[in-house]
């Protein structure tokens, strides 16, 4: 039998050129990588309380405006909460001279079709759970719907990157210049603990946090994280507080 006809080489390839948000995103996280000294440490924080607390929302009555509150949510919260007390890690490095923030305008990752948006809910760390949950709402609306003003994009002091609903344990996010620090919040996963002795399975979350080691130091980084999943262990105690 006569041999098949070779293949056409490469083969059907689509071409898309590069150019506004891509372009942005591409040129932005290029200016970061060359810029900064960024490095990235993981930790796992229990997340139980964190599950249980956001099945009683889901069960809240409806008037009360919670039943949608997400996962993602709950730790943009606890993040903001924490961020008061680590000036450090809420702060902008520009060159010769570092700016710490009293107030967190907390900058909340959105994937949309035209790539990568970065909108800010100003002072987060002044809003309700409820109030903070709406904010972040409107503002992935707005994205989505490319109705999202340039001043709504700008200003963040923080950025908080969720991948975990894509099932991802740990990540490297990559920063947000001049801001000193980003989180990558990952899934929710089984993983083992000693209890008295013997070990279990917990439900624990993941967490990556990426610093400029040219304003923060390894230990003051660690801290903040550290602080921050004892935090999202005892959350209900950190809405009493």
């Amino acid at each position: 039998a006569a041999a098949p006809p070779p293949a056409e080489f490469p083969g059907p390839v689509t071409e898309i050129p590069v150019k506004g948000v891509r372009k942005l995103i591409a040129e932005r996280m290029h200016a970061s990588l060359q810029g900064t000294a960024q490095y990235t440490i993981h930790a796992s924080a229990p997340a139980e309380s964190l599950l249980a607390f956001r099945q009683t929302l889901k069960g809240s009555p409806e008037d009360w405006s919670l039943r949608e509150v997400t996962i993602n949510d709950l730790m943009n919260y606890a993040v903001t909460r924490v961020l008061t007390r680590h000036p450090e890690v809420n702060a902008h490095f520009l060159g010769d001279r570092v700016l710490h923030f009293q107030r967190v305008h907390l900058a909340v990752a959105v994937d949309t079709p035209r790539g990568l948006m970065v909108p800010v809910v100003r002072n987060a760390d002044a809003l309700s759970l409820r109030q903070l949950a709406a904010e972040a709402a409107r503002l992935r609306a707005a994205c989505l719907d490319n109705k999202i003003g340039p001043d709504e994009l700008s200003g963040g002091t923080f950025t908080v990157t969720n991948l975990g609903g894509l099932g991802v344990e740990r990540f490297t996010p990559v920063l947000n210049p001049p801001q000193a620090a980003i989180l990558g919040v990952g899934s929710i996963e089984l993983r083992p603990v000693e209890e008295d002795g013997e070990v279990v399975f917990r439900r624990a979350i993941g967490l990556s946090l990426t610093a400029n080691h040219q304003v923060l130091d390894g230990a003051p980084a660690a801290r903040f994280l550290q602080e921050l999943c004892t935090a999202v262990a005892d959350f209900e105690l950190l809405l009493a507080g």
